[in-house]
């Protein structure tokens, strides 16, 4: 059976999103969980969790491409005024392999070109969606893989 059969099973998800406050961390605590919680044979690589703080910025890096690598599906946080560097970064690697990416967006501010974007046209495009809400997500990977 190829990955295009076994919808969810066994797939592993790439979790992308700022990790700098202790508020983001939480934030991706709470993503992972759900996700895991709702999401039955998924595994989700969180770069939080992949390495040591105290590790170098090439180890940092190092690991955090491996596994992104390793990943068929990347969720990517979008909070924010802007997206952050390090998320659009892994975004445009992810997209130029032809693996899908989910945006999850819950914040209300635009932050993109135009009224309508939800954030820059250069990663909402390489989105397969950008949806508003865990469950939201939830339901949106479940339909894509079903």
């Amino acid at each position: 059976m190829d990955s295009s059969d076994r919808g969810l099973l066994g797939r592993r998800i790439y979790l992308s999103g700022p990790l700098f406050s202790r508020s983001e961390i939480a934030w991706g605590e709470r993503v992972k969980g759900f996700l895991e919680d709702r999401l039955d044979g998924v595994r989700i690589i969180w770069p939080h969790e992949l390495v040591s703080c105290q590790a170098t910025a090439e180890q940092i890096f190092q690991a955090n491409f491996q596994a992104m690598m390793g990943c068929d599906i990347m969720v990517a946080m979008l909070d924010g005024p802007q997206v952050d560097d390090g998320t659009a970064w892994e975004i445009g690697c992810f997209f130029m392999q032809g693996k899908m990416i989910l945006g999850l967006r819950t914040d209300f501010r635009r932050a993109g070109e135009t009224d309508s974007s939800r954030v820059n046209l250069m990663i909402e495009c390489s989105c397969r969606t950008v949806t508003s809400s865990l469950e939201e997500l939830a339901v949106s990977l479940k339909g894509l893989l079903d």
